[in-house]
């Protein structure tokens, strides 16, 4: 089986978890950015998904730890972006939209934030956590999981940067759940949510997204082998495409192009 790049097979499933560290307390309350930021990224990632009801103000402020003027700052940030509307009424309350091209201005200025040390950084932390996990699934997943994984990674969608997006990271989670370490899915959930829209941003290259769904293919197949080794590697290999696009990109937008060139 492999992981489709058909635009009509049916999207993998988030895992539950990743839902949890959204809303989980944020380590420096008081700042409005934080708030608009683990919202989008969640949008993003598609953990959040198009015309869902988000917590009310005063929910978003208790989940977060921050003060009520703080969560509707960050969520006038969201609506000023476009991946949130308010509807007022009874059945009224703010929703997610979908992000369509609405993410690019933020992904962009996220991006140009950060310097290719931090970005070369964040590329080795992660592939530190998703290689372990590969590497601990090889050696304790059963024939039951396997088959799990291979329909998972059957029915993941790369026919489009969003859906390559989040089954690119939910295939991650998946290594995660498999390695059977409470410590290593709490790890990949927090990065998936805090760091998994940049870090899948170069899934709008066809290219990458094809490179994307055959490794998801190599590394189940390693899995199933119980090739520990050959599925650290593969995770290892498409991480580092994914760090070297993400690295281009900053350094066309740095010359005044744009993401994509």
């Amino acid at each position: 089986m492999t992981a489709s790049l058909r635009p009509d097979a049916r999207p993998a499933r988030a895992v539950p978890g990743a839902r949890d560290a959204v809303f989980a307390q944020l380590a420096d309350a008081g700042r409005a950015e934080q708030v608009a930021r683990r919202l989008a990224d969640a949008i993003v990632l598609g953990v959040l998904t198009a015309g869902e009801r988000l917590p009310s103000e005063a929910e978003l402020a208790r989940r977060f730890g921050v003060a009520l003027v703080t969560a509707r700052e960050g969520l006038g940030m969201l609506r000023e972006a476009g991946l949130v509307e308010t509807r007022r009424g009874r059945e009224g309350g703010s929703f997610v939209v979908h992000p369509g091209d609405a993410d690019d201005a933020m992904l962009t200025a996220r991006l140009r934030g950060l310097s290719q040390v931090e970005l070369g950084d964040l590329a080795v932390y992660v592939t530190a956590i998703a290689a372990g996990c590969a590497d601990r699934a090889a050696e304790r997943s059963t024939p039951a999981d396997d088959d799990r994984l291979r329909a998972w990674v059957a029915a993941a969608d790369f026919s489009d940067a969003a859906a390559a997006r989040r089954n690119a990271g939910g295939f991650l989670l998946e290594l995660a759940v498999l390695s059977q370490s409470t410590r290593l899915v709490r790890e990949q959930l927090r990065l998936q949510a805090e760091s998994g829209p940049l870090l899948w941003l170069g899934m709008r290259d066809e290219a990458l997204r094809r490179r994307a769904a055959e490794a998801a293919d190599a590394i189940t197949a390693a899995v199933a082998a119980r090739d520990a080794a050959a599925a650290r590697a593969g995770v290892s290999a498409l991480l580092s495409d994914v760090a070297e696009w993400l690295l281009a990109a900053k350094a066309r937008i740095e010359t005044g192009g744009t993401i994509d060139g």
